[in-house]
C-alpha cells in the first residue's frame, strides 16, 4: 500500500510540474515582454505557443502510450519538456522563446500518458481514488504555478522560473526510470493503427458525451481563470498581480477536495457525481458574480467551482478508462482534446464579454457553459452504458498486482 501511495505521489508530481511548464508564462507576461521587447499586442503568442504545442501532442504523442513502454515514454517526454523550458529560459530572441515554449507544450502531454498509466496500474476498485490523487497534481500545477511563479520571478527574474522547471523535470525523469514498474507490450500495433483507433472513439456515445461535458466544463473553468483578474484589478479593489495570484490558493483548496470524488466513482456513482458537480458549477457563479462588493463570496465561489470541475473531470476519466482498459492512453488523449478546446473558448470569450458588459457578462457566460454541460449530462446520462465499477476486496499483501495494460 505504501509503495502504491508513493507511486501515485510521483505521478501527481509529474503532472504538476509538466502542466506548470505550459501555464508558467501567464503571471510573468509583462516581464517577458519588457525583456525581449515584445509588443503588448503580441504577448498572447507567448501563452498560445505552449497551448498549440500541447494540442498537437494530444493528437500525435499521447496515443503512443498504447504502443510503447510508458515508463520509458514518461521519462523521455519529461526530458524533452525540460529541453523546451531550458531553451525558453535562455532565449534572447522572441522566436527562440516561442520555439522553446512550443516544444515544452508538445511534450507536456506526458500528463495524459501519466494519468492513463496510473489508471492502468490500478485495480478496478481503486481506479477512481488513484485518478483523484493524480489529477490533483494537474490542479496544483495550473493554480499553484500562479502563486509560485510570481514569487520566484519577483526574486530572480522570469528566466529563473523556466530554469527551475527544467531542473525539476530532469529530476522527475530520473525518478520515473528508477521507481516506476516496467510496462512491457506484447501487442505491436503501429502508430497508424493507434491513431485509427483514436478516431473510432469519436463514434462512441460514451466518449462523445463525456468529451462534450469536458468541453463545457473547462470552458467555464477558463472563463473564471482568464477573466478574474479584470474585476479584481478594477475599482474598488485595485489588486496587483501578486494579490490576484493568491486566489489560486482558494482554487487549490476546492480542487484538492475533489479527490474524494474518485472514491465515489469507485462505488459506481461516477455519472451521478458528474451531474451533481455540474449543478454545483452553475451555482458557484452566483457567488463569483459578486466580485464588485464581496471578495469573500468570490473566494467561496472559487472553492466550489474548482471542486466541481475536478469532481466531474475525475468521474469522466474514471468512466472512460473503465470502458477502454486496453487503450487508456488513446481514451484520455482524445478526451483531453475537448478539454483544450473548451479552455481556449472560455479564455477568449471571457475578455470579450467583460469588455462589452463587465463582470456580469463574464459571469453569465461561465454559468451558461456550466448549464450546457448539465444539459448534455441530463440528456445522455445513460451513455455510461451501465458501467458500474464495484468495489472489490483489497488484495492481500504479497499477492502480485494485475499486469498493467
Amino acid at each position: 500500500m505504501a509503495r502504491t501511495a508513493g507511486r501515485n505521489v510521483l505521478f501527481a508530481a509529474v503532472c504538476a510540474v509538466a502542466v506548470a511548464s505550459i501555464y508558467a508564462a501567464q503571471p510573468v507576461l509583462t516581464r517577458i515582454g519588457s525583456d525581449l521587447g515584445i509588443p503588448d499586442a503580441r504577448l498572447g503568442w507567448v501563452v498560445s505557443a505552449g497551448q498549440l504545442g500541447y494540442l498537437a501532442g494530444l493528437a500525435v504523442l499521447v496515443p503512443l502510450g498504447d504502443m510503447l513502454d510508458r515508463r520509458t515514454l514518461i521519462a523521455g517526454h519529461l526530458l524533452l519538456t525540460a529541453a523546451g523550458t531550458a531553451l525558453a529560459a535562455t532565449a534572447t530572441r522572441t522566436w527562440l522563446l516561442l520555439g522553446g515554449l512550443a516544444l515544452a507544450g508538445l511534450f507536456a502531454v506526458v500528463v495524459q500518458t501519466t494519468v492513463a498509466y496510473a489508471a492502468a496500474l490500478s485495480t478496478p476498485a481503486e481506479r477512481g481514488r488513484t485518478l483523484g490523487v493524480v489529477t490533483s497534481g494537474v490542479v496544483i500545477g495550473i493554480l499553484g504555478a500562479r502563486v509560485a511563479v510570481g514569487a520566484l520571478a519577483q526574486l530572480h527574474g522570469w528566466r529563473s522560473v523556466y530554469l527551475a522547471l527544467a531542473v525539476l523535470l530532469v529530476a522527475l525523469a530520473c525518478l520515473a526510470l528508477r521507481t516506476l514498474p516496467p510496462d512491457p507490450r506484447t501487442d505491436r500495433a503501429t502508430h497508424r493503427q493507434v491513431l485509427s483507433s483514436l478516431r473510432g472513439l469519436f463514434r462512441e456515445r460514451l466518449f462523445v458525451s463525456r468529451g462534450l461535458i469536458a468541453f463545457f466544463l473547462f470552458a467555464s473553468f477558463g472563463t473564471l481563470w482568464s477573466g478574474l483578474a479584470l474585476p479584481l484589478a478594477a475599482a474598488p479593489w485595485h489588486l496587483d498581480t501578486a494579490q490576484t495570484g493568491l486566489f489560486g490558493l482558494a482554487g487549490l483548496a476546492g480542487a484538492l477536495g475533489a479527490a474524494r470524488a474518485g472514491r465515489w466513482a469507485d462505488t459506481g456513482h461516477a455519472s451521478a457525481v458528474t451531474g451533481g458537480a455540474l449543478a454545483l458549477l452553475a451555482v458557484s457563479w452566483s457567488a463569483i458574480g459578486q466580485a464588485s462588493w464581496s471578495l469573500w463570496l468570490v473566494v467561496l465561489g472559487v472553492v466550489v467551482l474548482d471542486f466541481a470541475v475536478q469532481a466531474a473531470h475525475v468521474s469522466n476519466q474514471h468512466l472512460l478508462t473503465a470502458a477502454h482498459p486496453d487503450r487508456t492512453s488513446s481514451a484520455i488523449g482524445g478526451y483531453m482534446l475537448f478539454y483544450s478546446l473548451g479552455s481556449a473558448l472560455g479564455a477568449t470569450t471571457t475578455t470579450t464579454a467583460y469588455a462589452h458588459t463587465g463582470w456580469p457578462g463574464s459571469t453569465t457566460l461561465g454559468a451558461g457553459f456550466a448549464l450546457c454541460g448539465f444539459v448534455v449530462w441530463a440528456v445522455d446520462r445513460g451513455a455510461d452504458g451501465g458501467l458500474r465499477v464495484r468495489r472489490q476486496r483489497t488484495r492481500p499483501r504479497g499477492r502480485p498486482q494485475p499486469c498493467c495494460r
